[in-house]
C-alpha cells in the first residue's frame, strides 16, 4: 500500500496575506488580472547602497506589448518616483559609480542606445550614437568606459556592419546559403552576426570590439544578460563568457571564460580551456584579488549542476568552492567584505538566496520560501526581488543572517488586494523507487470543502525544469484556480532544485520514471483531498510537458477528460533533425539517432498513435524553432485522423513561449474553453 506522506508549506509572507481577505469588491484571479500585475525587472542597488533603481513594465493592450519605465527608490523603502517616463522602451538601468546618476537603454532616439539621467533632476542625455543597436552593456566600476553588446559581423566594424546589412536589404534575391549549423535559434532564423562586445572609453574614442573574429555570441543567445561580462580589477580588460565552438556549436555546450583588452591589442585569452563544459557569470571580489565564476563539469549538458568556481587573479589555479553542496547556482554576488558569496539557487520547489562561505564553501539559507532573483548587496543588508504563488515580484530586504526580513516595495499591492487566489499547499509523496517526490496543490478561489472541484493537472517542460513557489506569467495556477480548478503539479523525476542525481535520474528514460511520478502523484493528490474529483481531471503541458501529454495519450489513454498540448514533441526521431540544440536530445537520449537509435524508439510517442481516445486541444507557436510547429501539426494530423475531438491553435509569431499580450488572452480563453467544454459540460 503506498504511503503518502504530505506537509503545508508557509507560503504567505505577512505584507500580503490581506490578499486572501481583502475588500468584499473582489473577483476571481484571471488572465486579465496576471497581465495587468506590474513586472519589477533588472533592479541593482546603488554604490553606497542607500537606493535601489529598477525597471517597471506594464501591458498595453491596445499595442500588444508591454511598455517600460524606470523606477528609483530608497532601499529602506522611501522616496519611490518615477525616474523616466518616455513614450519609448527605457530598460536596464545601471548606476554610474558615483551614485549620481543612471546609464540605460532607449529607443527614444529611434534605435536602442545606451542614455543617462541624473538622479538629481534634468532631462535624460543620449551617450551612444552607434549606426547599430545597443543590445545591453555594463559601466566600468572606474567611470572610464562602457562594455556595449552590439550584433555584428564578425569581420565587419559596426559602420561595415550596417553598409552590409543595406546592401542585403537592397538585393532583389532574398535567399541565404549556409555552410554548417545553426541555421535557426530559438526563433530566428541565423544571419551570420554575432554579439559581440565593445569597449567605449567615455572620454571619447571610437568602439573597440574586443571579440573581433571570434566567431561567437557575447551575451550568449537566447536568454545571456551582461551578467556574462566583468571589468578586470586594473580597468584594462574585460573577462566574457562565450562559446567559441566552430561548427560544434549546435551539439556543444563548452562556453569559456576569456579575458580581453579594452584597446583590442591582443586577442581574448581563454581562462577555462580545460573545462570543456559550461563556464560562466564572472565575478570580482571587491579587493579585485579573486574571480568567482559558475562552472559545469558534464560537456554536452545543460542541465549539469553549477559550482562556484574561485582563482586567485589573474593567474592563480582554479578552485571549486562547492562541489559538496548539491544545488546549482543560477546568480551569484559578493558580500562587500569579500568573506561571503551570495547564491541563487533551486531548492525543494523553491528558488532560495543562500549565503556560501568564501573559506569553506558552506552553504546556509537566508531566504528559503518564494523564487529570489535579481540580488544586491545594500551596506549591511541585501536587497533582492521576491515572488511567490500568490504575489507577482516585489523588491526586499534582509540581513545577511536571514533576519529582519522587509519588503522595500509596494507595486502591486492594490492589484493583488482586488483579487481571490487560491491557496497553494506543497506536498510530498512516494514516487519512482519509493524515493520521495514533490509538487503543489492550488486550491480553487472561494474554496468549499463540501464541493467536487475538477482537477487541472499542470506538466512542466524541461524535463530539466520544476514548478515551484513561483508566480508565472504563462503557465500560472491561479489562472485555473480562478475558473474553479483544483490544481496539481508534480516535480517529477528529471526536475531541477532536489539534487543532481535526482535531475539526471531520467537520462534515457523520458516516458518512464517521469510517468510513474505523474500517476503516483496523482493518486496522491486525489487520496489527501477529497473535494478533488477524480472522475473529471485535464492534464495540461508544454515543451517536455507537452512531450508528456502525447506519451500520456498512448500509454494513459483512459485517465483524463481532455488534453492540453503546447509545443510539444510528438516524434522523438524526428524532433532530432528539427530542433537547432542537438545537444539536448543527444544528451538525454545518449546519443543521435543512427548511433543509438533506441534511445529515440523506446519511449516515442508516434508509435502509440493507435491508443489514442481522448479529445486534445493542440497549441504550438510558428516561429518556434526547438520545437518546430510540424511536431504540433503531426499531433493534430493524428488526431482527426482517428477522429477524436481536437482542435488546433496556431499562433505564427510565437516562439516557444506566448508572450504577446492579445495572444495571452486568447490562449487562456481557449484552453480554459477546452477544459470547461471536457470537465464541466456535455464534452460534446
Amino acid at each position: 500500500m503506498l504511503r503518502t506522506a504530505l506537509y503545508v508549506s508557509l507560503l504567505f509572507l505577512p505584507a500580503v496575506a490581506l490578499a486572501a481577505t481583502g475588500p468584499k469588491d473582489t473577483h476571481p484571479f484571471s488572465v486579465h488580472d496576471m497581465l495587468a500585475m506590474d513586472r519589477i525587472q533588472d533592479q541593482r542597488v546603488s554604490p553606497d547602497g542607500t537606493r535601489v533603481a529598477f525597471a517597471l513594465s506594464r501591458t498595453d493592450l491596445e499595442e500588444n506589448k508591454r511598455r517600460t519605465d524606470l523606477w528609483i527608490c530608497g532601499t529602506d523603502g522611501t522616496g519611490l518616483r518615477r525616474l523616466t517616463s518616455h513614450e519609448a522602451a527605457d530598460s536596464s538601468p545601471q548606476f554610474a559609480p558615483d551614485g549620481r546618476s543612471v546609464y540605460f537603454l532607449s529607443t527614444r532616439s529611434g534605435s536602442s542606445q545606451v542614455w543617462k539621467i541624473a538622479l538629481d533632476g534634468g532631462e535624460a542625455e543620449q551617450v551612444t550614437r552607434l549606426a547599430l543597436d545597443v543590445d545591453a552593456f555594463l559601466p566600468s566600476p572606474d567611470g572610464k568606459h562602457l562594455a556595449l553588446a552590439v550584433s555584428v559581423f564578425p569581420d565587419e566594424t559596426i559602420e561595415g556592419t550596417k553598409k552590409r546589412l543595406d546592401e542585403i536589404e537592397a538585393r532583389k534575391a532574398t535567399g541565404r546559403t549556409y555552410d554548417r549549423l545553426f541555421v535557426r535559434h530559438w526563433d530566428q532564423w541565423v544571419d551570420g552576426r554575432r554579439s559581440h562586445l565593445f569597449a567605449l572609453a567615455l572620454g571619447g574614442g571610437n568602439p573597440v570590439d574586443v571579440m573581433k573574429a571570434m566567431d561567437a555570441d557575447c551575451p550568449s543567445k537566447p536568454f545571456g544578460g551582461m551578467e556574462e561580462v566583468a571589468f578586470a580589477p586594473d580597468g584594462k580588460s574585460l573577462v566574457f563568457a562565450a562559446r567559441d565552438a566552430g561548427r560544434e556549436e549546435a551539439w556543444s555546450t563548452n562556453f569559456d571564460l576569456y579575458a580581453a583588452p579594452l584597446d583590442g591589442s591582443a586577442p581574448p585569452r581563454n581562462l577555462t580551456g580545460d573545462n570543456e563544459a559550461w563556464d560562466t557569470q564572472p565575478s570580482f571580489s571587491p579587493d579585485g584579488k579573486t574571480l568567482a565564476w559558475l562552472a559545469m563539469r558534464e560537456p554536452g549538458y545543460e542541465a549539469d549542476r553549477f559550482r562556484i568556481v574561485l582563482r586567485s587573479w589573474p593567474d592563480g589555479a582554479p578552485r571549486t568552492l562547492t562541489e559538496s553542496w548539491d544545488r546549482s547556482p543560477r546568480e551569484i554576488v559578493w558580500a562587500p567584505d569579500g568573506k561571503t558569496i551570495y547564491a541563487v539557487a533551486e531548492n525543494v520547489g523553491q528558488v532560495a538566496l543562500f549565503a556560501v562561505e568564501v573559506a569553506t564553501g558552506k552553504a546556509r539559507a537566508v531566504v528559503g520560501r518564494g523564487t529570489v532573483g535579481g540580488v544586491g548587496a545594500s551596506g549591511d543588508r541585501i536587497v533582492y526581488g521576491l515572488n511567490h504563488l500568490q504575489s507577482p515580484v516585489e523588491l526586499w530586504s534582509v540581513r545577511p543572517d536571514g533576519s529582519d526580513a522587509r519588503q522595500i516595495t509596494r507595486i502591486n499591492a492594490e492589484k493583488v488586494a482586488e483579487v481571490r487566489m487560491g491557496e497553494p499547499e506543497q506536498f510530498s509523496f512516494e514516487g519512482w523507487n519509493r524515493e520521495t517526490v514533490h509538487g503543489y496543490v492550488v486550491k480553487p478561489v472561494d474554496f468549499d470543502p463540501a464541493r467536487k472541484y475538477p482537477v487541472a493537472f499542470l506538466i512542466h517542460g524541461g524535463p530539466q525544469g520544476a514548478f515551484g513557489n513561483d508566480f508565472h506569467y504563462r503557465w500560472n495556477p491561479q489562472a485555473y484556480a480562478g475558473a474553479g480548478y483544483a490544481v496539481v503539479m508534480v516535480d517529477f523525476h528529471g526536475s531541477t532544485g532536489y539534487g543532481q542525481k535526482f535531475t539526471d535520474s531520467i537520462q534515457g528514460d523520458w516516458g518512464g520514471k517521469p510517468l510513474e511520478d505523474l500517476q503516483k502523484g496523482l493518486a496522491a493528490a486525489l487520496a489527501r483531498y477529497p473535494w478533488m474529483d477524480g472522475d473529471r481531471v485535464a492534464a495540461l503541458g508544454a515543451s517536455f510537458g507537452g512531450y508528456m501529454i502525447n506519451w500520456i495519450a498512448g500509454r494513459w489513454p483512459d485517465r483524463f477528460r481532455c488534453l492540453v498540448v503546447h509545443d510539444g514533441n510528438l516524434d522523438e526521431r524526428a524532433a532530432y533533425f528539427d530542433t537547432e540544440e542537438l545537444w539536448f536530445p543527444e544528451r538525454d537520449h545518449m546519443g543521435t539517432p543512427w548511433s543509438n537509435p533506441d534511445g529515440y524508439g523506446k519511449q516515442n510517442p508516434v508509435d502509440l498513435v493507435q491508443n489514442w481516445k481522448t479529445p486534445i486541444l493542440v497549441i504550438h507557436g510558428g516561429k518556434d524553432y526547438r520545437v518546430v510547429d510540424t511536431q504540433g501539426i503531426m499531433t493534430f494530423t493524428a488526431a482527426q485522423r482517428l477522429g477524436i475531438p481536437s482542435r488546433f491553435l496556431h499562433f505564427p509569431d510565437e516562439n516557444h513561449w506566448v508572450l504577446k499580450p492579445a495572444n495571452s488572452i486568447l490562449w487562456h480563453d481557449t484552453v480554459l474553453g477546452w477544459l470547461d467544454r471536457w470537465t464541466k459540460g456535455e464534452g460534446k
